[in-house]
Order: C-alpha cells, then structure tokens, then sequence
C-alpha cells in the first residue's frame, strides 16, 4: 500500500519562508522605533543566506531588508511631519527629538544646508547618525517627495553595507552559527565605536 503521508518540506525551504517576513517586519520595526539593531539582523541573515544553496538567497536579503529600511523610514518621517503639524504635536516626534541631541543635531543641520539630500546616504551608514538627520529634515520642512530621493539610495547603501559584513562573517567561518556571532559582534562593536570615541574626546578636552 502506497504511503499517503505528505512530504517533507526542506530545512532550507522552511528558513527562508520564515525568515524573509520576519526580517522584514524586524527592519520595518527597527526603522520606526529605532532600538532594535537593524544592522546586526540583516548581517545575520546575510550570514545564513551565505551558507544555502539557493543563488538568489543573498538578492533576497538585500531586496527585503532595503525595502523594508525604506518603508520604515517613510513612515517615520510621514509620522514625524504630522507632529510638526499639530498643535500638540505628537509621541512619534517626540521620540525622534528624544533621540536627537542638540550637538548632534546642529552637525546634522549644518550639513543637511552643505550637502542636500545628499546627506541621507552618510546618515544612514553612521551610527546614530539616521534619526538626528531625519530631525533635521523635519525641521527645514523638508517635503516628503525629496526626503524619498534621498533615502533610496541611502537605504541600498546601508543594505548592502551590512550585507557585506555578514558575507564577510560567513566566509570566515564553516559553521553558519559562528558567522552569525561574528557579524553581531562586528555590527555592535561599529555602532558602539562612535559613543566611545565621544566620550573619549570629551575626556581629554578640557
């Protein structure tokens, strides 16, 4: 009699049914509320992307974590204008300024009025340095259309630059796992380096 249990569904199949969602509403979440270490997740995935046998795992990651940093960031800034708004303005705005310092902020204005929106892309890749920009943005009323111009190829930019790091763990190591805990360890060493050096300079001056 013939067996009529259904089959088996691959290891490799089942991770990326699962994981491509899950990133994506990691980085969506990450970019919106900006405590969850977006960085780290795509290095992760891109370790394990490295690791299967599918060639269009890694595009994957890259389409999905880019889009999903884009779509974040939109929503962000959309939210942020409705604050600036209202008269009351709103929690969402609140959390962006929360988040920006003045002296960061100031660095942010002075270079949004040297280099455009330009300026997104350099935001993007430096630690810390996405929100206070946005702020920045919100600030010279800048409009929803022209801060999207800006933020596609910044959000590409940061895609692939997290990408690399987690190819670069994955190559290192045979085991996915141990790509995955070196690409972390890198992606929080780079956002924690910026705070350490301030403080380091803050130290020495007088």
């Amino acid at each position: 009699m013939r067996s009529t249990a259904p089959p088996t569904v691959p290891p490799e199949s089942t991770q990326q049914a699962i994981g491509y969602p899950s990133l994506f509403l990691l980085v969506l979440i990450g970019a919106l509320v900006p405590v969850v270490p977006t960085g780290a997740l795509v290095s992760s995935a891109a370790v394990v992307a490295f690791h299967q046998t599918s060639p269009f795992a890694l595009m994957a990651v890259f389409v999905v974590s880019s889009v999903a940093a884009f779509l974040g960031d939109m929503s962000l800034y959309w939210l942020g204008q409705r604050g600036m708004g209202s008269k009351n303005g709103s929690r969402w705005l609140e959390a962006i300024r929360a988040r920006a310092p003045e002296d960061r902020l100031a660095q942010a204005q002075r270079k949004l009025a040297d280099h455009g929106i330009a300026v997104l892309v350099l935001s993007r890749l430096v630690p810390a340095g996405r929100i206070p920009v946005m702020l920045a943005c919100l600030l010279a009323r800048m409009p929803l259309r022209v801060f999207a111009r800006g933020d596609v190829p910044a959000c590409l930019a940061w895609a692939a630059t997290y990408q690399i790091i987690g190819i670069l763990g994955g190559s290192l190591f045979p085991e996915p796992w141990e790509g995955v805990v070196a690409a972390v360890a890198l992606t929080v060493a780079i956002s924690l380096a910026p705070g350490v050096w301030r403080r380091v300079r803050a130290r020495k001056q007088p």
